[in-house]
């Protein structure tokens, strides 16, 4: 008598790693922890305010878009948490509450929730809301008449003022009639004054970025590529790379946004490809369209492309021949019969 197996079939996946959503999501946060203590540090109650407008901006606008959904909220993941932080470092700490507000509305509202949510969305949220802000100027410049004189703001050092007020390193080397005068040493290590609250030190968002490949939340495929591609293509137009890399929002967006699990290619060919398209867009907008930044709009473009490059450098099925290999086999079968 044939003794009966039973088999159990559970639904994919198989083999877990045991990692969930919110520690991923912690570890993008504490990653974050350095170059948010160091714009602390230079701006004072201006950043704690900012950064505190983005993330309770971020948790209302996913509880009221998830109750329109009819679903509870997600802030126990804590990507919007994400969302908000990485939006409020994109910003000057001199910023409107009000405009830190709309572009918050715009990613976690839109860019996320009313694209799919969290592992649908197609756009990464933060680089939706940096850019939405700048493409509805008109929203912001109403928004500006309507709130005037409601502004927050906190008291700085003469010297960070200065800094805040004057023109940006990326607004420099972007005019023929200007030079950066701020040594590269002082933007990697700190620099008040670069533009947004990220900008006030790449070695810190280096620093975050370096855990993140540690813990595995990312890969080094896709800021290698851009970071690679801005410093050859700025080198081939007579630049010097390290102006153009330290600068800006090229490292927050090289390593926290256009790194985004969701809406990056899942192939290593896939996001060289990626990053390295990424990369020759920023230099396109710096270098011939004037003091543009680039980078959000960079991330958004590329991000409608990863379908098609995901298709285009997919791996194929197991055990699976092409079209060629199969007639070829054919053939072969056919006349050895």
């Amino acid at each position: 008598m044939r003794e009966e197996r039973k088999f159990s079939v559970t639904e994919p996946p198989h083999i877990s790693s045991g990692e969930t959503v919110p520690r991923a999501m912690l570890d993008t946060i504490l990653a974050l922890v350095p170059v948010t203590l160091v714009a602390i540090y230079f701006y004072r109650l201006n950043a704690v305010f900012l950064i505190g407008v983005c993330l309770l901006a971020a948790v209302v606008t996913d509880a009221v878009a998830r109750k329109i959904k009819g679903r509870k909220p997600s802030v126990s993941d804590l990507s919007v948490l994400v969302t908000g932080l990485i939006l409020a470092l994109c910003f000057s700490p001199l910023t409107n509450w009000w405009t830190a507000v709309f572009a918050t509305v715009l990613a976690v509202g839109i860019g996320k929730e009313w694209m799919g949510g969290l592992g649908w969305n197609r756009f990464n949220p933060a680089a939706f809301g940096r850019a939405g802000v700048i493409v509805l100027a008109p929203v912001t410049v109403f928004l500006n008449r309507q709130f005037a004189g409601w502004n927050v703001s906190f008291p700085m050092s003469p010297d960070v003022v200065d800094s805040v007020s004057g023109a940006t390193p990326l607004t420099m080397i972007a005019s023929p009639q200007m030079t950066l005068d701020v040594p590269h040493l002082q933007l990697l290590l700190a620099n008040p004054g670069g533009g947004g609250l990220a900008e006030t030190s790449a070695l810190a968002l280096l620093l975050g970025g370096a855990y993140l490949l540690y813990r595995q939340h990312i890969t080094w495929h896709i800021p290698v590529s851009i970071l690679g591609a801005v410093a050859v293509l700025t080198t081939i137009l007579g630049h010097n790379p390290a102006d153009h890399l330290l600068t800006g929002g090229l490292m927050l967006g090289a390593l926290f946004m256009a790194t985004d699990w969701v809406t990056s290619p899942i192939t290593d060919p896939g996001r060289i490809i990626f990053g390295v398209l990424i990369g020759v867009l920023v230099v396109v907008f710096r270098v011939f369209l004037g003091p543009t930044e680039g980078v959000a709009f960079a991330i958004l473009i590329m991000n409608a492309f990863v379908p098609l490059i995901d298709r285009l450098t997919r791996r194929g099925v197991f055990g699976q021949l092409n079209a060629a290999k199969a007639a070829a086999a054919k053939a072969t079968a056919t006349k050895a019969a």
